[in-house]
C-alpha cells in the first residue's frame, strides 16, 4: 500500500513539475513524459512513448547527439541547469526554440534511467540579447562622443581600442590606420597579464604598414592564426582566436580594427554589428581629420602666400628705386670703366632680387600669366633635348607623350618652368644618378581630386617621377611652402616648388605629390584643356623705341618711386606732371591742359586703386591711354583692360611700354 502511494507521489510531482521532464531508458527510447513536455513539444503521450528522444530536436543535430548521449551513459553524472551548453529543441510543427537541460540518472546497468528537465529559455535569451544590444549600444555612443571629442585621429585610436578590448572581452585590440595625418598610426590595448606586444606583433606579421597591405576584406584572420604563418606561435602566446575587421572608404583600405582572443571568436550579429559600426566611426574619423589636416595645410599656404604677396609688393617698389638711380647712375658714369663696372655688378644683383620677387609672387598666385593652347608633344620632346644636355650621363631621361594628345591650355614659359624645376630637383635627389619620367595623358575627371575643387572634365596630367631618396612625409608636408629646403645652406632658396605650386593653381589646375623615403618621389601637374585655341607657335618681336613727345601724369605714392618714373620719362623726351595720390591725379586730369598719357602705380595710399583712377580718367577724358604698373601682379582674375607694367622696370622697358600704350590709345 504503501508503494502505491510513493509510486502516486512521484507521479504527482513528476506530472506537476513547473519545467518540462521526460525519462529516457539507456536505448535513449523515452519511457515517460510529463504534462509541460507535452505542451512544450506539441505532441500527444502516445506519439512521444517508445520514440528515440532525438525526435525532439532538429535533424541536423541528432547525430552528434547520439554520440553525446552514449558517452554520457557510459560515465552517467548529475548535471545541473545552464551547466552545459544552450541547445536547440524542434517542436512537433518544426518550429526550433532554445532549452536549457538538466541531467539526472537513475539507476545502474541495463535498466539505468535518466531524467531530463527541459526549460524552454527564449524568453531569457531574448533579455540576454537585448541586455547585450544595450551594453554594446552604450560602447557606440561612447565612442561616438570620443570621435567628436578627439583633437586627432590618434588620440580617437587609442580611445577606441580601450573600449573594444572592455566591450568585447578579448586578450588584445588594435587600431591601426594607415590614413593618419603624416604617417600611418598603431594604437592597442591588452588585457592586464598579457603580452603588451602581441598587436604590434601581428601587424608586423601581417605586414601592415604605409607600404604593404594585404587584401583586408579577403583575410581569414583566425585561420590564418591557426596556420601561424607569423612563426611566433600564437597559441604559446595564449592567442587561439581572433578577428580583423577592415576600415575602409568605400572599397579603400584605411586601415584594421585587429581583434585577439584566448578562444576562437564567436561573432554573433550584435558583436559583428557592433564592429562594423566601429570601424565606420573610425574610417570617418580618419577621413575628417585627414581633410581637416588639408584644409589646415591650404590655409597656411594661402596665408603665406597673402604675406609674400604683400612683401614682394614693397620689395619691388624698393628694387624700383634702386634699379632706376643706378640706371640714372649708369649714364652720368659712361666714361667711367671702374664706376660702369661697379654699377653692373648692382644692377645684376637687383635682377636677381626682381628673380626672387616673381617665384614669390608665383607662389602667392598673383603673377601675370599668358595662357595659350601648348602641345604637349613638342613642349616635352624640347624639354627632353635639354635635360639630356643639362642633367648628365648618370640621370636616364625619358619623355613619354601621344602625339596626338589634346593642347594644354596653360602659360608656355611657366609650364616650362615648372617642369624644368621639378626636373632640377629630382636630379639633386638622385645624387648617384636614376632614373626621370616625365610624361603627359589626357584625363576626365568624373569627381575632383581629393583636396582640390576642379570641376569635372577633360585635363592633361603632367607627371614627373623620380627614383631618388624620396621624403619622409612631414618634409613632403611642408616641400610647397616657399623657403623651405632640405638642402644644404646657398643650394637652393626653397622657392622652386612653391613657385610650382602657385603658377598651377593660378592656372585652373591642381597639384598631386606622393614620395617614399628611399624610393623616390612623383609629382603630377593636372592643368585644363585648351577650348578651341590654336597652338602656340612663337613670340613677336620688341618694336624699336623712339624718343616721346607729349605729356605723361605720373602718379605713385612712393616719392622715391616716383622721382625714378619722372626721371626716366623726362629723359625720354617727355613733360611729364606728378601726382602722389587719386585725388591729385583727378585735379590734373580736370585742368585743361592736354596729357598724352596716364602712368599710374595700381596700389595707392588710402585704399585707391589705379584702376579705379583709370576708369575716372576715361569717363573724364575718353580714349586716354593708360599704362599701369604694379610690384604686386594682379593675377588673371582682376578684371582690367590696361596694360601692366611689372616692377622693377628698366629705362627700356618703360620707353616701350609707354609708345604700345600711346599706339593703343583707347
Amino acid at each position: 500500500m504503501k508503494n502505491t502511494a510513493d509510486t502516486d507521489l512521484y507521479r504527482a510531482l513528476f506530472d506537476t513539475a513547473p519545467d518540462a521532464m521526460i525519462v529516457v531508458a539507456s536505448d535513449g527510447h523515452i519511457r515517460l513524459a510529463n504534462p509541460q513536455a507535452l505542451r512544450l513539444f506539441g505532441y500527444a503521450e502516445e506519439e512521444l512513448i517508445g520514440r528515440p528522444v532525438e525526435m525532439l530536436m532538429p535533424e541536423a543535430a541528432r547525430g552528434a547527439h547520439r554520440g553525446h548521449r552514449d558517452g554520457y551513459m557510459q560515465r552517467p553524472r548529475v548535471r545541473p541547469m545552464g551547466a552545459g551548453q544552450e541547445l536547440v529543441g524542434q517542436r512537433r510543427d518544426g518550429a526550433r526554440f532554445p532549452v536549457e537541460i538538466a541531467l539526472s540518472p537513475m539507476g545502474i546497468g541495463s535498466d539505468a534511467l535518466f531524467a531530463a528537465s527541459i526549460r524552454d529559455i527564449s524568453e531569457t535569451q531574448r533579455q540576454r540579447q537585448a541586455l547585450r544590444r544595450a551594453r554594446f549600444d552604450a560602447y557606440v555612443a561612447q565612442i561616438g562622443q570620443r570621435a567628436l571629442e578627439s583633437p586627432d585621429v590618434e588620440n580617437l585610436a587609442d580611445k577606441v581600442a580601450a573600449f573594444v578590448l572592455e566591450a568585447m572581452q578579448v586578450v588584445a585590440v588594435g587600431v591601426f590606420l594607415l590614413r593618419a595625418p603624416l604617417r600611418p598610426s598603431l594604437a592597442s590595448a591588452v588585457r592586464d597579464g598579457a603580452d603588451r606586444g602581441l598587436v604590434d606583433r601581428a601587424c608586423a606579421a601581417l605586414a601592415l604598414d604605409e607600404s604593404a597591405t594585404p587584401a583586408l576584406t579577403e583575410l581569414d584572420f583566425e585561420t590564418w592564426l591557426q596556420r601561424d604563418e607569423a612563426g611566433d606561435g600564437w597559441a604559446d602566446a595564449g592567442i587561439r582566436g581572433g578577428r580583423l575587421v577592415p576600415v575602409l572608404d568605400h572599397n579603400r583600405a584605411l586601415g584594421a580594427l585587429i581583434l585577439l582572443g584566448a578562444e576562437p571568436l564567436t561573432i554573433d550579429r550584435d558583436a559583428e554589428h557592433f564592429l562594423a559600426v566601429v570601424a565606420n566611426v573610425l574610417a570617418t574619423a580618419a577621413l575628417r581629420h585627414h581633410a581637416q589636416e588639408q584644409l589646415a595645410h591650404s590655409q597656411r599656404l594661402e596665408a603665406v602666400g597673402q604675406l609674400t604677396g604683400g612683401i614682394a609688393h614693397d620689395f619691388n617698389n624698393l628694387l624700383t628705386v634702386i634699379s632706376g638711380n643706378l640706371q640714372l647712375l649708369e649714364a652720368d658714369c659712361a666714361d667711367d670703366p671702374s664706376a660702369a663696372d661697379s654699377i653692373a655688378r648692382a644692377l645684376r644683383a637687383v635682377g636677381r632680387g626682381a628673380e626672387l620677387t616673381r617665384k614669390l609672387l608665383a607662389f602667392a598666385r598673383r603673377q601675370r600669366l599668358s595662357p595659350a593652347a601648348i602641345a604637349p608633344d613638342a613642349l616635352l620632346a624640347d624639354l627632353g633635348r635639354m635635360l639630356e644636355r643639362t642633367l648628365g650621363e648618370a640621370v636616364q631621361v625619358r619623355i613619354s607623350c601621344d602625339a596626338e594628345l589634346p593642347a594644354v591650355y596653360a602659360d608656355a614659359v611657366q609650364l616650362e618652368n615648372a617642369l624644368l624645376n621639378l626636373a632640377l630637383n629630382a636630379r639633386d635627389a638622385m645624387p648617384r644618378g636614376g632614373r626621370l619620367s616625365i610624361s603627359a595623358s589626357e584625363e576626365t575627371l568624373d569627381q575632383p581630386p581629393e583636396g582640390s575643387e576642379l570641376p569635372a572634365g577633360r585635363y592633361i596630367r603632367f607627371t614627373v617621377a623620380d627614383t631618388g631618396l624620396g621624403m619622409p612625409p612631414d618634409v613632403l608636408a611642408r616641400a610647397f611652402e616657399p623657403f623651405f629646403t632640405t638642402k644644404d645652406a646657398g643650394k637652393g632658396s626653397g622657392l622652386g616648388l612653391s613657385m610650382v605650386y602657385g603658377f598651377v593653381k593660378q592656372s585652373g589646375g591642381h597639384l598631386l605629390a606622393t614620395s617614399r623615403l628611399g624610393y623616390g618621389t612623383t609629382i603630377d601637374l593636372i592643368l585644363p584643356l585648351a577650348a578651341n585655341a590654336a597652338t602656340q607657335t612663337g613670340t613677336t618681336a620688341a618694336a624699336g623705341l623712339p624718343r616721346g613727345s607729349g605729356t605723361v601724369l605720373v602718379v605713385e605714392d612712393e616719392a622715391e618711386v616716383r622721382d625714378v618714373a619722372v626721371a626716366f620719362l623726362r629723359g625720354f623726351g617727355y613733360d611729364v606732371l606728378e601726382a602722389g595720390d587719386a585725388q591729385q591725379a583727378l585735379q590734373h586730369l580736370r585742368d585743361s591742359a592736354p596729357i598724352a598719357l596716364l602712368f599710374s602705380d595700381v596700389v595707392l595710399g588710402d585704399g585707391a586703386s589705379g584702376i579705379e583712377l583709370a576708369l575716372s580718367a576715361r569717363r573724364l577724358r575718353p580714349g586716354l591711354p593708360v599704362l599701369l604698373t604694379s610690384g604686386h601682379e594682379l593675377g588673371n582674375t582682376t578684371p582690367h583692360a590696361f596694360a601692366l607694367l611689372r616692377k622693377p622696370y628698366r629705362r627700356e622697358e618703360l620707353a616701350a611700354a609707354a609708345q604700345a600704350a600711346l599706339r593703343g590709345g583707347a
